[in-house]
């Protein structure tokens, strides 16, 4: 995988996380969590389009990486209680 590609790669990754975190019901127990790790992503989505379209097109340091892969495991596990939440409030 090339740099501009993993950064991209990245990049659509996290805004369909954003797109769904947003999805969460308000009436959710998860919403407030949600909306916490939304402003993260945001965060790190603004930092990546910088650094994609900055004259320098840096790799991703594993630092970066890091955050990355737990920021969106921290959001596919809040996606997932969330949904079964639903479904078990469901008759």
């Amino acid at each position: 995988m090339t740099q501009n590609s993993e950064i991209e790669w990245w990049i659509d990754s996290i805004r369909q996380l954003i797109s769904r975190l947003e999805r969460i019901s308000a009436d959710s127990a998860w919403a407030y969590r949600a909306s916490g790790l939304r402003g993260s992503l945001l965060r790190c989505l603004d930092q990546l389009e910088t650094q994609l379209s900055g004259p320098e097109q840096g790799q991703l340091t594993e630092s970066q990486r890091a955050n990355l892969q737990s920021l969106t495991g921290r959001a596919f596990e809040i996606l997932t209680r969330a949904a079964r939440d639903v479904a078990a409030s469901r008759p």
